[in-house]
């Protein structure tokens, strides 16, 4: 009898340690100096700071339906684009797939000859008061809710395909040789 409890308890121990071990799996990109949530990296990429300054308008024109809307900052002279967005998230427990809210970021792209560097941060729950996706990791807050770890997991999603789009935009355009015949 005592090995069957013992047997249990030793299951229910593992569970509870691969559940924690599969809810941290999960990491996120937190700033050291803000603790927020920041995805940043600096990208090499041929081209003038000009050039890529020129390829990331474009991306923007193509990303966004309001480009105009959407550029908070746009200086040549000083190579920076400050973008203020949003993007949607979703309860996917209910089964219809409601709308769980709106999440506000800013997007900041700096060039330099031959590289580039974006900052994706300032992820906020969009409400009557400033709500940073942040305490969505507190797992110890009274409001903790498990829908929770699915809106951070859609906020990080989201994310890293914004940067993989601004990363493919910022390529160099393909140059067609004219056919010779």
């Amino acid at each position: 009898m005592i090995r069957k409890i013992s047997a249990a308890f030793t299951f229910f121990v593992l569970a509870a340690l691969f559940s924690s071990a599969q809810d941290n799996a999960t990491q996120y990109p937190i700033d050291k100096d803000t603790q927020l949530i920041t995805y940043q990296e600096v990208v090499t990429q041929a081209g003038t700071a000009d050039e890529l300054y020129i390829r990331a308008i474009e991306w923007i024109n193509t990303q966004y339906k309001n480009p105009a809307d959407v550029c908070r900052i746009r200086n040549r002279e000083s190579g920076v684009i400050e973008i203020l967005h949003r993007f949607e998230i979703i309860n996917d427990e209910a089964d219809n797939k409601l709308i769980a809210g709106i999440v506000n970021y800013t997007l900041k792209i700096e060039f330099k000859p031959g590289r580039y560097r974006y900052t994706l941060s300032d992820l906020t729950l969009r409400q009557s008061t400033r709500f940073p996706v942040e305490k969505w990791m507190d797992k110890t807050d009274k409001m903790y809710s498990p829908l929770w770890d699915s809106y951070l997991k859609q906020v990080n999603r989201q994310s890293l395909e914004l940067v993989e789009s601004l990363k493919a935009g910022m390529q160099p355009p393909v140059v067609k040789e004219e056919e010779k015949w």
